[in-house]
């Protein structure tokens, strides 16, 4: 199954997201299909930015986000809450 997922980068204790879309069998950081955006925390007001298209075009193949993924999507309009 294919999920749309978080992949941390960064330094530690500087924490830095991809959202990628990924074989829910890989490695949380490790091999991925695609990158369809990022998530910044870290910034005064957290730092979404996802490509709707791409992320519309996997939901509608099928791929199942995360919760915390689910909550990030809701926030920049891409799916309604």
């Amino acid at each position: 199954m294919v999920k749309i997922r978080l992949k941390r980068m960064g330094m530690k204790k500087k924490p830095f997201y991809r959202v990628v879309v990924a074989d829910e069998r890989a490695p949380r950081d490790g091999r991925f299909i695609e990158e369809i955006g990022y998530y910044d925390p870290m910034t005064e007001n957290a730092t979404i930015k996802i490509d709707a298209d791409l992320a519309k075009k996997w939901l509608k193949n099928g791929a199942q986000p995360t919760d915390t993924v689910k909550v990030l999507l809701k926030k920049s309009g891409i799916i309604e809450g």
